[in-house]
């Protein structure tokens, strides 16, 4: 029996008591089953994922992270350390000195090979990206001062890349020394917004949601004056804010900063990408695939269905950070109504246009997982799909 499941299941139980409640209520009131109250109440079970966390958490009228003791979030999948071992070296090692004869690198040769990798970043190539960044990240390096700027846009890449494959170590390091290298507060809130996003994937939803408030208040313009950076910048904080607050089951919290957000969106009027930042695109289109998300956290699949249809297709990105995860929610939002035929369909839908990207996903395994367990016969196009993302059947 692991400690942070032995404390789980201590907070489990001593939050139910006082609640005045049995297992088996506890069952009704949350829709978990009572085999897996019990099993985490008497520590049988090695973990607990953060969807049951919250919907314990829900019935039981206390934040999330109140149950929580330690990670419940998956860590990289099989390979994936490996791939990415150059790029973890060039982040985390000292630099080393350049030999006498090397060529040394200049700004604008660094900054023309970011601009060229560009497009594997967005298409999610993350072959082509494990083998160009540890050079790209050494030369930056070398540049020293006068390379500040690129280097902070590529170590924030980097810090979004290793949070994407789940490498929290590496994610943490490339995040950290892009905010030692950060000039302006504006430069500062786009690593933050990482940032948030790494701690929200650790499962730390407190520290997710103090930091996504301070540096929504922080980046927070006047509306009438603000400028299409300062909106989209502040947007994304209070989308970090309402991630983090809906799945630390602090409802209320999460709607309001959806509701500013939107104004936000409103007020810029379009799809904006500040500075060709792409990870930073905001505006309506994406205030809607947030809003699904969070009706995907709180249980509400049928909320996400209808939200599905009001969401423009011509406003959706084929990147991992909007389209995928909306469809992602979509697919699972088809598997809890029991539609598995369009959950397969949306999962399969991904799988052509990133594959790369899919296997690195927890929620894909959930998905594929919940469809599995709803058929009684399984394809061998999803015999294939599972052995794609590592799930076990």
């Amino acid at each position: 029996m692991s400690e942070s499941a032995s404390e789980t299941g201590k907070h489990l139980r001593n939050v139910r008591k006082r609640r005045g409640l049995t297992q088996p209520e506890l069952a009704t009131a949350s829709g978990v089953s009572l085999s897996i109250i019990r099993k985490l109440e008497q520590g049988e079970r090695a973990s607990a994922r953060m969807e049951t966390l919250r919907k314990l958490a829900t019935a039981l009228r206390v934040p999330t992270m109140r149950l929580k003791d330690g990670s419940t979030e998956d860590g990289p999948t099989a390979g994936t350390e490996a791939r990415w071992e150059a790029v973890r070296h060039a982040l985390e090692r000292p630099p080393l000195a350049p030999e006498f004869d090397d060529d040394m690198p200049t700004v604008e040769g660094v900054r023309s090979a970011l601009t060229a990798s560009q497009p594997f970043f967005k298409k999610d190539q993350f072959a082509e990206l494990a083998r160009v960044l540890p050079t790209l990240l050494r030369d930056a390096e070398a540049l020293g001062s006068e390379g500040r700027a690129v280097r902070v846009r590529l170590l924030q890449l980097a810090g979004w890349l290793m949070v994407q494959t789940r490498q929290f170590d590496a994610a943490e390091v490339a995040l950290q020394r892009a905010m030692d290298d950060a000039s302006d507060r504006m430069e500062a809130a786009a690593t933050v917004n990482t940032l948030c996003w790494l701690l929200l994937r650790q499962g730390k939803l407190d520290e997710a949601l103090t930091t996504a408030i301070r540096w929504a208040d922080e980046t927070e313009p006047r509306i009438s004056r603000a400028t299409p950076d300062e909106l989209s910048t502040w947007g994304w904080m209070l989308l970090r804010v309402s991630a983090a607050a809906v799945r630390n089951s602090q409802g209320g919290q999460a709607k309001d900063a959806l509701k500013f957000a939107k104004a936000a969106a409103v007020a810029l009027g379009r799809e904006y990408e500040p500075q060709n930042d792409f990870l930073r695109t905001f505006g309506p289109t994406t205030v809607l695939l947030k809003r699904a998300e969070n009706a995907s956290v709180a249980d509400l699949p049928e909320v996400v269905l209808r939200l599905a249809n009001t969401i423009p297709k011509e406003g959706l990105k084929p990147t991992s950070n909007n389209t995928n995860r909306h469809f992602l929610d979509v697919s699972d939002a088809y598997a809890k109504t029991g539609q598995y035929a369009e959950a397969f369909g949306k999962l399969t839908t991904i799988q052509k246009s990133s594959p790369e990207w899919l296997p690195n996903q927890a929620y894909a395994r959930t998905v594929l997982r919940r469809i599995v367990e709803g058929r009684r016969t399984l394809t061998p196009e999803m015999r294939r799909m599972a052995a794609a993302i590592y799930l076990e059947i």
